[in-house]
């Protein structure tokens, strides 16, 4: 059975893609990067899977109609 997928944080998203915060906004609202999902009230993270295959492939990523997200669902 496949573990689980992680949830991260911002800080650790930077740091993984080396992009700045309000770059990565832009990319969430164009839908080239991976939207943030809430996890409580005053908190969200990023799959970290999502994450993942952004910094394998940045320029094929796109947002996939089916998956939920905060900006979506």
């Amino acid at each position: 059975m496949p573990e689980p997928d992680r949830i991260i944080r911002l800080r650790t998203v930077l740091a993984r893609t080396g992009l700045s915060r309000s770059t990565m906004y832009r990319k969430i609202a164009e839908g080239t990067f991976p939207a943030q999902i809430k996890i409580s009230v005053n908190g969200a993270g990023w799959r970290e899977s999502d994450i993942n295959q952004w910094v394998t492939d940045p320029v094929r990523w796109h947002t996939r109609p089916g998956r939920k997200n905060s900006a979506g669902g």
